[in-house]
């Protein structure tokens, strides 16, 4: 926050008219896309509402392990959302208990897999291409996890 006000006063400082459009169009994006941030963060809320923190913690929790990470796998390879609505959501699990490696592969294959994306992107690149590129990409999610249980 501190930086943006920072940023915003140099760029003002520079050139008023093009930081003032700028803003503008930064406002205009973000009120575009705050209803789809608050439905899932609110949808979200709810599923963790519903849940108990025992069943989170059994699952995808610090003693989960590899089970954890092949669930956050499957459901950040399936999932299409956003990454500025992913961070969020990581965070309101990790306050349910969530593990960080078990995030990690949430994040990594939300980011890099797409299940339901695959045709689609098989019929630009070939699905051979395809399957290589997401398959080692979950492989690469799954390394990430570990890397993060080891090290948080």
């Amino acid at each position: 926050m501190i930086f943006s006000a920072f940023a915003i006063a140099v760029s003002s400082l520079a050139n008023w008219q093009k930081t003032r459009e700028g803003l503008s169009r930064g406002i205009k994006m973000f009120v575009k896309l705050l209803p789809a941030l608050v439905l899932v963060l609110v949808l979200v809320s709810l599923v963790l509402f519903l849940l108990p923190d025992e069943l989170i913690i059994k699952y995808l929790g610090e003693g989960s392990g590899m089970k954890g990470w092949l669930i956050a796998a499957f459901f950040g390879s399936v999932a299409m959302i956003p990454g500025f609505i992913a961070y969020p959501l990581a965070g309101m699990l990790v306050k349910s208990g969530v593990a960080y490696g078990t995030i990690a592969v949430f994040i990594t294959t939300l980011m890099m897999v797409g299940i339901v994306t695959l045709p689609i992107e098989a019929e630009f690149f070939g699905w051979r291409t395809s399957l290589i590129r997401n398959g080692l990409s979950l492989i690469a999610a799954i390394f990430i996890g570990f890397i993060m249980a080891l090290i948080l």
